[in-house]
């Protein structure tokens, strides 16, 4: 008697009423606690070190210097990238723009190019031996100012992170109700007056959104800033762990400095994202056109200007190394994409799979281990990936050996990062299904697993594709957790891209490179072909 009371306990605090309902909560709770390892694994690792030792090491070693560079990054990145993202959804939302929808696409497409392989075509067109320095030769310049450090970096991250902001912004404004602008007009507002009392609450939580994740990548990036050659925790972590005579314990100390940072950001997101104003549409009026007049050619010289630099600079340093490819010092093998192909599918199969029951544990239950359980499987996706990859690679060499640098940890690396994107398009298309049709097939004598099977997969199937294909395109981006964990003689595309660029052979980048810009553009269409566009 006392077993089955506390059974019943049990499930009402997971929120099933029945045994399939406890059954889903444990699945769920074991594909949390197994993505949460790497967490796991890098506490573990760095509190076998004394507090007197982790205070050394930070003091001697120079990693404040580290957490400086990286906090100011941040700082510049996520300001650049509100400047740059908020100024183009108003303009192709709110204005008369000339070429509303052409400009909508081309300020979203920069997202489709690696910010990696966007820091290596501007060291190659504006660096000190670069293209420009080149052409500017002749002309009796001797020297340009270095594109390398803090400004080069967040230039570069700016230009191919702001489309984060944009777009977050841009569907923030299309769901506004414009019937509040024009009340504010009424009440004798000028138009910029409501737009600052109206119209920024509103969108403040769209904007916020956008610029979180601008940060997020901003701490997480590891190619741009060793290109760039500027000292932030994700190129210090991947240096120390490679590097002999590092002291023991200092890529797990970074790795710990990072988290906290990285904690510090979304508790500053939660606090500016807060309160009552939302975006959710209260209704389906758009605000009155705001006509530019003599603003209409400053504002077409901003978009043709952000465009020329986050898709004409690297499109056409590419385009230029294809044309150079025959003179390659390394020679481009299909095997290196058929690599990346294979383990993005794998990624993007296991991350679908294991999202299921997450998923629609979340989507079914308002209890708090149901939450819990929703939230874990996104620390992965707020974890930089080089810290990720160091942690898998404490823990391989601890408890599985056998498993170090293979196929299968980079694989579960990937689902680690990206199970997430999978988890918020299931969960949503399992929210728009009616629990009615699942309650008719199990009165109809289905199994639980039957009902789920006939009634409710064949509905989400949409979503579930949508969640595997995002995941398979961000696996295929992903640099830090390849480099640090791919298997001796295993080459991707951004490993073989990586290799060249450090050989200087910027010729054989071009294939590939333009491989994966061309397999992240398919996001981009999946994303705008989501979205009426405004006129």
């Amino acid at each position: 008697m006392a077993a089955r009371e506390r059974l019943a306990r049990l499930r009402t605090a997971v929120g099933g009423d029945d045994e399939p309902g406890l059954s889903l909560a444990v699945l769920a709770g074991a594909v949390a606690a197994f993505v949460s390892l790497p967490l796991l694994g890098l506490l573990v690792r760095a509190s076998n070190y004394g507090f007197g030792h982790l205070v050394g090491l930070l003091t001697e070693t120079g990693s404040l210097d580290v957490l400086v560079n990286s906090l100011v990054l941040v700082f510049w990145v996520t300001l650049g990238c509100v400047l740059v993202g908020v100024p183009l959804a108003v303009l192709t939302v709110q204005t008369d723009l000339p070429g509303r929808r052409f400009w909508t696409v081309v300020a979203a497409l920069p997202l489709v190019v690696p910010s990696y392989i966007g820091a290596f075509t501007f060291v190659s067109a504006f660096g000190p031996q670069g293209d420009l320095a080149d052409a500017l030769a002749p002309l009796g310049v001797e020297r340009i100012p270095a594109i390398y450090g803090l400004h080069g970096t967040a230039l570069v991250l700016i230009l191919f992170t702001y489309p984060y902001v944009f777009l977050t912004t841009r569907a923030a404004l299309l769901s506004f109700d414009g019937t509040l602008v024009e009340a504010a007009r009424t009440l004798n507002h000028s138009r910029w007056e409501a737009f600052k009392r109206v119209t920024v609450p509103q969108i403040l939580p769209g904007v916020t959104a956008g610029a979180l994740l601008a940060a997020l990548y901003a701490l997480s990036d590891f190619g741009t800033p060793s290109i760039m050659r500027y000292e932030v925790f994700t190129q210090q972590i991947y240096v120390a762990q490679r590097s002999l005579g590092v002291p023991e314990g200092y890529p797990a100390l970074l790795s710990m400095q990072l988290l906290a940072v990285v904690a510090v950001v979304l508790a500053l997101e939660a606090r500016i994202g807060e309160g009552d104003a939302s975006y959710v549409s209260r209704g389906s009026r758009q605000p009155g056109q705001i006509t530019l007049g003599a603003w209409k050619w400053p504002a077409l010289a901003f978009c043709a200007s952000v465009a020329t630099l986050a898709l004409g600079v690297p499109l056409g340093v590419l385009a230029w190394w294809f044309e150079q490819a025959g003179q390659a010092v390394f020679e481009f093998e299909p095997v290196v994409a058929w690599n990346s192909l294979r383990v993005a599918a794998a990624a993007a199969l296991a991350a679908s799979l294991l999202a299921l029951p997450v998923a629609g544990y979340a989507a079914r239950s308002t209890s708090l281990f149901s939450t819990l359980t929703d939230r874990l499987t996104y620390v992965g996706y707020a974890i930089p990936g080089v810290v990720v990859a160091l942690a898998l690679l404490y823990l391989s060499t601890e408890f599985a050996q056998s498993l170090y640098k293979t196929v299968p940890l980079l694989v579960f690396a990937y689902v680690v990062r990206f199970l997430p994107q999978a988890v918020g398009t299931v969960r949503s298309s399992v929210l728009q299904v009616d629990p009615k049709l699942t309650e008719a097939a199990r009165t109809l004598g289905r199994s639980p697993t039957g009902a789920f099977r006939n009634v409710t997969l064949p509905l989400i199937a949409p979503g579930v594709a949508a969640g595997a294909a995002l995941v398979f395109l961000t696996t295929m981006k992903e640099l830090p957790a390849t480099l640090m964990l791919s298997p001796i003689g295993f080459e991707t595309l951004v490993s073989y891209i990586w290799l060249v660029r450090g050989a200087g052979s910027y010729g054989a980048a071009a294939i590939p490179a333009l491989v994966l810009v061309g397999v992240s553009a398919l996001s981009m269409v999946v994303i705008l072909a989501q979205e009426r566009y405004n006129g």
